[in-house]
C-alpha cells in the first residue's frame, strides 16, 4: 500500500568523505544565506532571478552550476 505525505530522503551521506560532507554543508549553508537574501530583496520590492552563467567542470567528471544574479525593479 503507497503512503501519503512526506518522506525522509534515504540517507546517501555515507558515502561521502568527511572532506565531502564538510563541502556540501558549506554549499548548504550559503544557500540558506542566499534565499534569505533574495526575500528580504523581494520584500524591498525587488525582483530576482538567479541565472547559471557558467559551469565549472574539474575534469574527472564532476560539475557546478554557477549562478549570476538577474535584479529587475517595477
Amino acid at each position: 500500500m503507497p503512503t501519503k505525505g512526506f518522506q525522509d530522503a534515504p540517507d546517501d551521506r555515507s558515502e561521502l568523505t568527511a572532506e565531502q560532507e564538510s563541502a556540501v554543508r558549506i554549499v548548504a549553508n550559503s544557500l540558506h544565506r542566499l534565499n534569505e537574501a533574495v526575500v528580504k530583496c523581494v520584500e524591498a520590492g525587488i525582483t530576482v532571478e538567479l541565472m547559471r552563467t557558467a559551469r565549472y567542470h574539474n575534469e574527472t567528471g564532476n560539475w557546478g552550476d554557477q549562478l549570476t544574479p538577474v535584479i529587475r525593479t517595477k
